[in-house]
């Protein structure tokens, strides 16, 4: 039975437009290189962003070293601080009624993210969500010491609202590195959606228990956890 479903946030729960990888693009690029979007996204989709720039960035095959990320990083946030001034952030569709209905049944809803907190709370601020009123809690990148493929930050929301065994907890993501979190942190359902970063093909090369391509798909795999002995 599933007591928890820990959701990724850009491309999965929230529609920014894809703006953080394309302002992660502008900053690498404008520090001299000339990577793709493609490239951007299949390389850092889901990561945490200073992480994200580092891989993108060893594409080339090049020595990078800590202070070339460091100053890449933060111009991607200062552009990035720019970026959400103005921009339109929405729900993907059907969030609110799948966070409403799941917690309905009795199940805990987290948000999960590469972002650091602010960012986050200022997304979710923009949607007009309220941590405690729409969703149970919010775990950032910031708040662990290991992002993700790692399942550190699932865990910490596992601890947060008193779930015991992994499990009884789901994970939703657009992205590869978010299947690997959930499958990292012992998750039972670790569910890929195209709704964002990433094509089915490439969340099917992650092994996920199941991919699907709206967000409130998941009720019925989460009613088949609920039926079985």
């Amino acid at each position: 039975m599933i007591e928890l479903v820990v959701f990724d946030m850009a491309g999965t729960t929230v529609d920014e437009d894809n703006v953080v990888y394309k302002t992660v693009r502008a900053a690498i690029n404008a520090a001299g290189y000339e990577f793709t979007q493609a490239q951007v996204q299949a390389t850092g989709a889901g990561k945490e962003k200073s992480q994200a720039i580092r891989d993108v960035l060893a594409l080339d095959g090049g020595p990078h070293d800590d202070d070339e990320v460091a100053t890449i990083f933060a111009d991607f946030k200062s552009r990035l601080k720019t970026a959400y001034e103005d921009l339109n952030v929405q729900e993907q569709p059907g969030a609110s009624e799948l966070f409403r209905a799941l917690r309905a049944r009795g199940i805990r809803v987290v948000l999960n993210t590469g972002y650091d907190r602010p960012t986050a709370l200022k997304l979710i601020d923009k949607i007009g969500w309220n941590v405690g009123r729409d969703v149970d809690a919010l775990v950032t990148a910031s708040d662990v010491d290991r992002g993700r493929p790692y399942g550190d930050m699932i865990i910490k929301a596992m601890q947060e609202l008193g779930i015991k065994s992994a499990e009884h907890v789901a994970k939703v993501g657009d992205s590869q590195i978010d299947i690997h979190e959930g499958q990292d942190a012992g998750c039972a359902l670790c569910v890929g959606i195209t709704t964002g970063a990433q094509t089915r093909e490439q969340l099917a090369q992650a092994a996920p228990t199941e991919i699907i391509d709206r967000l409130m798909d998941l009720l019925p795999l989460v009613a088949k956890r609920e039926q079985r002995p």
